[in-house]
């Protein structure tokens, strides 16, 4: 690899590593929105996975959008063409 792509690779990491959770959001939080994301199918892309989500966490639609972008900054999760987020952690590995 060149320098410049190792250093572009060492500055993603950092950003990962500075990651903080979302203000407010519990650990217990995060783990029932690990579960309940698994238990959809490990994606979220439209309302009939969002809401499922919601109820089973007591989560808000923005907590849950907060989650989700933490997760993307810190590799849990990606992008996803269709604009949704496929976690990629835990069973969803």
């Amino acid at each position: 690899m060149t320098k410049r792509v190792l250093a572009g690779v060492s500055a993603l990491g950092l950003l990962a590593a500075c990651a903080m959770p979302p203000q407010g959001i519990t650990p217990a939080d995060m783990l029932g929105y690990d579960e309940a994301v698994a238990s959809i199918g490990c994606e979220l892309v439209a309302e009939s996975d969002y809401l499922p989500v919601e109820l089973q966490t007591g989560l808000t639609r923005d907590q849950v959008i907060a989650i989700s972008k933490y997760k993307l900054a810190t590799e849990e999760a990606v992008s996803l063409e269709n604009g949704g987020v496929k976690l990629v952690t835990g069973v969803c590995a």
